[in-house]
């Protein structure tokens, strides 16, 4: 099996069409066949099947192609750490955010590195937490945010912020009175009203499933405080959380940032949930196994940078900067 083997295979996939592919490659289409033919006898499987919408991965190829796509990119990498500078890091670097961070946090890190960076190329992936340690393991993404949930043990672990957990729901439509919070008076301060953590799981909520973003953070804290969940929607994309709370489905606990503008419009609002307190801990993972490159290094450092000064001019809504 060769390098060029994986990068045309790629390619085709990417393309859904040998045509395609071969005036992508500047290779003859009769070459690119007999590479796929000769990956596909190496290999025992069949990795692409003709189809009316072109060429796609059969199971075993999908498969493969993850493979291909974290092998390539180790290579692009490894190149990369023994030809660039300390003082000038040059090349591309892959961050994975969640959903949930990546209002927060996309924006000023993409300024910052343009300022003190620019010959560092910075790809953003936005996914569910589980795929991003999944792309992180195998080496796809260089460094991924994630959450402190105790299975962090196979990843280099850069603690960055504790982020406060609030119940949100939408705002009541006009000309109807916002209610009070259990334990407010009518007509305090919203930014002032709370509620116990057992007054929030009386609601109807729309959060993660078990294993995703806020979710194992939330059942562990009810758990420990003798709590259940009986009313769960579940729902793993935030823009479509967003449009179910704006529905009036339901409310839901999550961090202020992934909804900051609704806050601001007044089309939502939150309140702060005691006894107890739920909070998640921040922190940026590059893998154990995979040596980072000067540029993923220096992007490493710049994260936490911009994550203290966001939470210093208080542009991250409850997050607490950890040592």
């Amino acid at each position: 099996m060769e390098l060029r083997q994986l990068r045309y295979y790629v390619a085709i996939v990417d393309h859904g069409s040998l045509s395609k592919a071969a005036v992508v490659l500047h290779i003859a289409q009769p070459a690119l066949t007999q590479q796929l033919r000769q990956l596909e006898d190496e290999l025992g499987v069949q990795l692409l099947h003709r189809s009316a919408q072109g060429m796609l991965s059969t199971d075993a190829g999908k498969i493969f192609y993850e493979h291909a796509l974290a092998i390539l990119k180790q290579v692009a990498d490894a190149r990369s750490a023994v030809t660039q500078s300390t003082e000038r890091p040059s090349g591309s670097v892959t961050l994975g955010l969640p959903h949930s961070i990546s209002g927060a946090l996309a924006l000023p890190l993409l300024t910052a590195v343009r300022a003190q960076y620019p010959e560092i190329t910075l790809q953003l992936t936005e996914e569910i937490t589980g795929n991003l340690s999944e792309q992180l393991k195998s080496g796809r993404i260089n460094l991924a945010v994630l959450f402190d949930d105790g299975q962090l043990g196979g990843f280099a672990t850069t603690a960055l912020v504790e982020e406060e957990l609030r119940f949100i729901s939408a705002s009541q439509p006009a000309g109807q009175a916002s209610p009070a919070a259990p334990g407010t008076a009518s007509g305090s301060n919203e930014s002032e009203q709370s509620l116990t953590l057992a007054e929030a799981l009386q609601n109807t909520l729309i959060l993660p499933s078990p294993l995703q973003g806020v979710r194992p953070r939330i059942d562990s804290v009810a758990r420990q405080a003798g709590l259940s969940l009986p009313h769960v929607i579940e729902i793993n994309s935030i823009a479509i959380l967003k449009s179910a709370l704006l529905a009036h489905l339901g409310a839901t606990i999550l961090p202020a940032a992934p909804v900051l503008d609704e806050l601001k419009r007044g089309s939502m609002r939150s309140q702060r949930i005691e006894q107890p307190a739920i909070s998640r801990t921040v922190v940026l993972c590059a893998s154990k196994n995979i040596p980072l490159t000067n540029a993923a290094e220096a992007i490493r450092k710049l994260v936490q940078q911009v994550s203290i000064q966001l939470c210093t001019d208080q542009l991250w809504p409850g997050a607490t900067v950890l040592a």
